[in-house]
């Protein structure tokens, strides 16, 4: 059996998720043996906000949006006669990656996490390499905004 784990952080761009998996799902051989490990990796509050919401709440909140984005993927994943595992992510994705490889040997991992401006992303397993989109690329696109509004 085929195992893939894919990593996915955002209910209301699952197209993003949907575009890397087309030409994985478009490999599997119709009728044959496929597992999706779907990990949702939900938004992070800030401290700020994180410290006025109960933790009950939260992990309400956490497991609703998980829910949304599974209801999102799973059709999808299950079309070709895969089956679907869901599990929410745990704070550190390489010790959930590590885990996961033990529970389900020979998997491949698929980051299909949608990057978001300003942030960067934690790496998913030990040897990913990551790019560097904080600061300084809010800096840039900063500047060259200020230099297209000067130009006009």
């Amino acid at each position: 059996m085929a195992n893939t784990i894919v990593y996915v952080n955002d209910a209301d761009y699952a197209d993003y998720a949907e575009q890397m998996l087309q030409p994985m799902l478009a490999a599997v051989k119709p009728g044959g043996a496929a597992r999706w490990i779907v990990v949702a990796c939900a938004p992070h509050l800030t401290h700020d906000a994180g410290k006025w919401v109960p933790r009950g709440a939260l992990k309400n909140w956490r497991g609703e949006w998980a829910d949304k984005v599974f209801a999102q993927l799973t059709p999808l994943l299950q079309k070709g006669g895969g089956s679907v595992v869901t599990r929410l992510a745990a704070t550190v994705l390489t010790d959930q990656t590590e885990s996961l490889l033990k529970e389900f040997s020979d998997a491949r991992v698929l980051d299909a996490r949608r990057p978001k401006f300003g942030q960067d992303l934690k790496p998913v397993t030990a040897g990913q390499v990551q790019e560097s989109r904080g600061a300084v690329g809010v800096a840039v696109a900063l500047a060259t905004a200020a230099v297209i509004a000067a130009l006009d």
